[in-house]
């Protein structure tokens, strides 16, 4: 459970870098260019989508990277990251990959506990 929390981990993080890009481009863009803007609309909440654009993906390759060695820290990070990017770019096309793959990592780096120790996460 570990290894796929770490794998889903860091691909939900990629992803989430591609989207993060766009993002925050989409941002700058329509900030710098009212036309832009007025034909495609505009972000309601642009320094959360910034936010969101640098963190979520930073939360979600470091969760994954930790989810073998501290499996609750790095779990923690996953579903954190995942909501984050839910609440600054929402449930769509682009983003259900990387929602679903950090959310699902999480939920595993959370249930998995070694067997052959006492305590599953400390």
């Amino acid at each position: 459970m570990r290894n796929a929390a770490l794998v889903l981990g860091i691909v939900g993080g990629l992803i989430a870098m591609v989207v993060g890009f766009f993002g925050y481009g989409y941002t700058v863009l329509t900030e710098t260019h009212v036309e832009v803007a007025q034909a495609f609309g505009v972000v309601d909440d642009a320094s959360l989508v910034r936010l969101a654009s640098f963190v979520a993906p930073l939360l979600a390759i470091a969760g994954g990277a930790m989810a073998r060695a501290r499996a609750l820290w790095g779990g923690v990070m996953l579903l954190a990251s995942a909501g984050l990017m839910y609440a600054a770019f929402g449930f769509g096309v682009f983003t259900m990959f990387p929602i679903g793959f950090c959310a699902v990592a999480g939920l595993l780096a959370i249930a998995a506990g070694r067997p052959d120790e006492e305590k599953a996460h400390f």
